[in-house]
């Protein structure tokens, strides 16, 4: 179904940003690139601001394609107003402000989206704002509750707590009863994990994390750990989790290999998991959808959960929004603006 059949008065094309390959070097740079085409079970959008994330450079470096079908573009969440419909789609309308999650083509002026994986913009939220969620809270709600099952009363780690993944699941975890301990790398960093709801924050470039778990827990360690770093970390995360602990890893920012001793995970009877959002069917990504309008929209339109956002870049300035993000000095998210 092409766009022009549903909204003849737009153009054909739109300004995105693409990925350029110059030898060895891999950049983003604007461009111009053909309006996006809406299928079965989707919207268009009319993006007015996209949340950036580390698997958005993965995509850069070239060690994270998009899964077969998905816009080469860059970008996995979005915020704007639907512009079409297809014929099929009876929950949205044009007009509607919403936030979504996408497996590509964020860093652009529209984008093709699943209704089934589009969200309100929350009451009281900017735009801005909004483009801010999906990614993050998406995968914390599936890795933490829906596969750890966090409870309340339950003491969950995270490590990065001021990416924009930790400082989602600061917030989520202690909104949901759970005693928060959180990793980073600087003390402002760990006063900021603090400010945002954490009840313990290591600074792990100056004490062993492992050990100030284990003494917060009077030697019991974690119930659930979120883990981004992998590498060192993995046998270090069995030495801090709890028995019958619950442990997820979602990205590699220490290596996807690690040589490690198997033993505490029969011991301690430890769950291992792992994934990744991207490639999951929309039905399942509409799952998620579902449960965090129920439960935590509310408690962002109340102001028990704010969005975390670092710094705003025009669209064009996609590049420096990747060096911030490369840099690690952030706090929170950072966004990309679109005209």
């Amino acid at each position: 179904m092409t766009l022009p059949d549903l909204a003849p008065s737009l153009a054909k094309d739109m300004q995105a940003i693409e990925i350029r390959i110059d030898g060895d070097n891999r950049y983003l740079a604007a461009g111009k690139v053909a309006m996006p085409e809406i299928a079965k079970g989707e919207v268009l959008v009319r993006i007015h601001a996209a949340g950036v994330n580390r698997p958005d450079l993965m995509q850069v470096a070239g060690m994270y394609p998009p899964p077969p079908g998905a816009s080469e573009i860059p970008g996995l969440e979005l915020s704007g107003e639907i512009v079409a419909t297809a014929p099929d789609v009876t929950a949205w309308k044009t007009g509607d402000r919403v936030c979504a999650l996408v497996t590509g083509g964020g860093y652009a002026q529209y984008a093709s989206v699943p209704a089934a994986q589009c969200l309100p913009v929350p009451a009281g939220l900017s735009m801005t704002e909004a483009a801010s969620l999906p990614e993050t809270f998406f995968t914390v709600w599936h890795n933490v509750f829906d596969k750890a099952g966090l409870k309340s009363g339950e003491t969950f780690l995270v490590h990065g707590g001021t990416s924009g993944i930790g400082t989602t699941a600061i917030q989520l975890a202690r909104a949901f009863g759970a005693r928060v301990i959180a990793t980073a790398g600087t003390d402002e960093k760990c006063q900021a994990c603090r400010d945002l709801g954490a009840d313990i924050a290591i600074n792990y470039k100056t004490q062993d994390f492992v050990e100030q778990v284990k003494s917060a827990t009077d030697g019991k360690g974690a119930d659930v750990i979120l883990d981004m770093v992998a590498g060192d970390y993995v046998t270090r995360n069995f030495r801090a989790a709890t028995m019958e602990g619950r442990i997820l890893i979602i990205a590699f920012l220490n290596g996807p290999k690690a040589e490690t001793n198997f033993t505490p995970l029969l011991l301690k009877r430890l769950t291992l998991m792992g994934s990744t959002l991207r490639a999951q069917p929309v039905t399942s990504k509409g799952a998620i959808a579902k449960k965090l309008h129920q439960q935590v929209w509310p408690l962002i339109e109340t102001g028990k959960i704010k969005p975390v956002i670092f710094k705003t870049l025009p669209l064009k300035d996609a590049q420096a929004a990747h060096d911030i993000l490369r840099g690690g000095a952030h706090v929170g998210k950072v966004v990309l603006e679109v005209p």
